[in-house]
């Protein structure tokens, strides 16, 4: 990393306390969350989002945004959020060459249509976002995909254009530790 961070055990009470949020919710403390120590209430705010989009109930299945979670990452060059999600891409599909396959290319991974339609749209609106038109949803509404879970696509494509660029801009790199061991 490329900023002074705040370890746990120098955390004053505020920091502790989004610390101990987020291992009790992750089971152990990430980079990405080390690297934003010195803005606390920033870090609990985006721990809260990451949580409310990522595991919160949802008709987009755990695996479809860890799906987005990976295009939108390998599409940016994140290889630090790429590292991550697609570890636990494999907890879901369990099938190492698929998402191998998924990071490098996700037409040549067997996905379903609705997924399919949804990783295009969160690739395009990555690469793209001054090209989006109404008409680039039709793949997803298509595909079944209803008003509620377009917006949960649109905000998880966000969510990871944002916390790639905090990865990227402040060289937070990952490492086998660092990526092993949380709670999917």
């Amino acid at each position: 990393m490329w900023i002074r961070t705040i370890e746990p055990t120098d955390a004053d009470n505020d920091l502790r306390a989004v610390y101990e949020r987020v291992l009790s919710s992750r089971g152990k403390l990430s980079d990405i969350m080390r690297v934003q120590s010195l803005a606390p209430k920033a870090m609990a705010a985006h721990l809260d989002l990451y949580l409310a989009l990522m595991f919160g109930r949802s008709t987009v299945s755990r695996d479809e945004r860890e799906a987005i979670a990976v295009a939108v990452s390998a599409t940016n060059g994140c290889a630090y959020c790429v590292a991550h999600h697609e570890a636990a891409l494999q907890a879901h599909w369990r099938d190492a060459d698929r998402v191998r396959r998924f990071t490098a290319d996700p037409d040549s991974a067997d996905l379903s249509g609705r997924l399919r339609a949804m990783v295009r749209y969160a690739v395009k609106l990555t690469r793209d976002v001054h090209g989006m038109e109404e008409s680039d949803l039709l793949g997803m509404r298509e595909a079944g995909v209803s008003d509620e879970e377009i917006l949960q696509v649109n905000m998880i494509t966000a969510y990871f254009n944002f916390v790639n660029r905090l990865a990227e801009g402040l060289g937070v790199s990952p490492s086998p530790d660092e990526v092993a061991g949380y709670a999917y």
